[in-house]
């Protein structure tokens, strides 16, 4: 699952998304060999030295309980939680990602990852990443106070959200899709059996090759959509609708 966004609109709402995620946690994990979060669990998140981000406390205690009942979870940073550096690992016990990941799962080959900044265009956005990606721009931003820099940070990530709602609301087309011309050209070197990316906040899954799928597991805002992979066969399930 992915881009749950935690912390927006207001903490009331994100309570909310926060408890359906913990409920569907403790319902998958009875089960499940792999748990893969694929980025923007939170809207933002940076971790101070000696500061832990206000909030979320039953979201990080049930994945600390899973882990430890021997499941692994893998966590992938999307482009709004980027500034995790060690806290997952350490206290929760989480294997983190900041690229994607290629690999065989029940027989299948699976390309995993957030999604941001993949393919083509998109070149300002790019330029961003590789900005705040800089130990710099890190330092920097640890400097400010946390209650300021965390409300700054989540009113420019609500001007963002709001100036990209349409093109979260459909798919572009095959064509125009970042995420479908990269995993072709991957394609067209090597066979992956699934391409599953979070990002784009639209579930969906695509014939796109031979045997070949594009999944996107969708947001936890609005559509509260995920995919299984069982038996090697692929499908999107959403939460309260599994029955």
């Amino acid at each position: 699952m992915s881009d749950s966004h935690l912390g927006v609109p207001d903490s009331q709402s994100s309570m909310q998304r926060e408890r359906m995620l913990v409920q569907w946690l403790e319902r998958v994990s009875a089960d499940a060999s792999d748990i893969f979060l694929l980025g923007d669990i939170f809207d933002f998140w940076f971790e101070y030295s000696t500061v832990v981000p206000r909030g979320f406390v039953r979201l990080l205690g049930k994945l600390a309980d899973i882990v430890e009942k021997g499941i692994q979870v893998h966590y992938f940073t999307g482009n709004h939680d980027m500034w995790a550096f060690g806290y997952f690992e350490s206290e929760l016990g989480l294997r983190i990602y900041r690229q994607p990941l290629e690999i065989m799962l029940q027989g299948k080959r699976c390309y995993i990852g957030h999604g941001d900044g993949l393919g083509p265009g998109d070149h300002v956005y790019k330029l961003q990443k590789r900005i705040f990606k800089s130990r710099i721009s890190q330092k920097l931003f640890s400097l400010i106070h946390p209650g300021f820099g965390t409300r700054l940070a989540l009113f420019l990530s609500k001007k963002s959200r709001q100036s990209h709602s349409q093109d979260e609301a459909h798919l572009m087309g095959e064509d125009k899709e970042s995420l479908i011309a990269y995993s072709k050209g991957i394609l067209a070197i090597r066979h992956v059996d699934f391409f599953i990316f979070g990002h784009r906040h639209y579930p969906v899954m695509l014939d796109i090759g031979q045997n070949s799928h594009f999944v996107n597991t969708g947001d936890w805002i609005t559509k509260f959509s995920y995919a299984v992979l069982s038996g090697g066969k692929m499908e999107l399930r959403y939460f309260g609708e599994e029955e």
